[in-house]
């Protein structure tokens, strides 16, 4: 029993290795080594349910809009990414590399 166990393990771990990279939930683009955990619906708003992030689109979200404006409009990824200033960010990040990073002013 336990020898079928450790092969079923070892099956699950050679595809998780052969899987496209997981892929950040705002520019859709492979997430790098630094990965950060967006809650959709602001935890000071009753969110739980979190979304794998780059860091950088981490800070441009939260950079854009309030906890209470994500809570009510944008907790969807894709409604998120239709946001204007969302949207011309994803567009120029959309050729960096996955760990890129600079700062992101606040633009409220």
């Amino acid at each position: 029993m336990k020898r079928k166990a450790g092969l079923a393990t070892a099956a699950a771990l050679a595809e998780a290795r052969n899987a496209a990279p997981p892929t950040c939930a705002l520019c859709e683009r492979p997430l790098g080594q630094r990965v950060e955990w967006h809650h959709l619906v602001p935890k000071s708003e009753g969110g739980r349910i979190t979304a794998p992030v780059h860091p950088i689109c981490h800070r441009t979200i939260h950079a854009t809009l309030a906890n209470h404006e994500l809570a009510r409009a944008y907790a969807d990824p894709a409604v998120l990414r239709a946001h204007p200033a969302i949207a011309r960010f994803v567009a120029w990040v959309a050729d960096k590399p996955a760990d890129f990073s600079v700062p992101v002013r606040r633009g409220r």
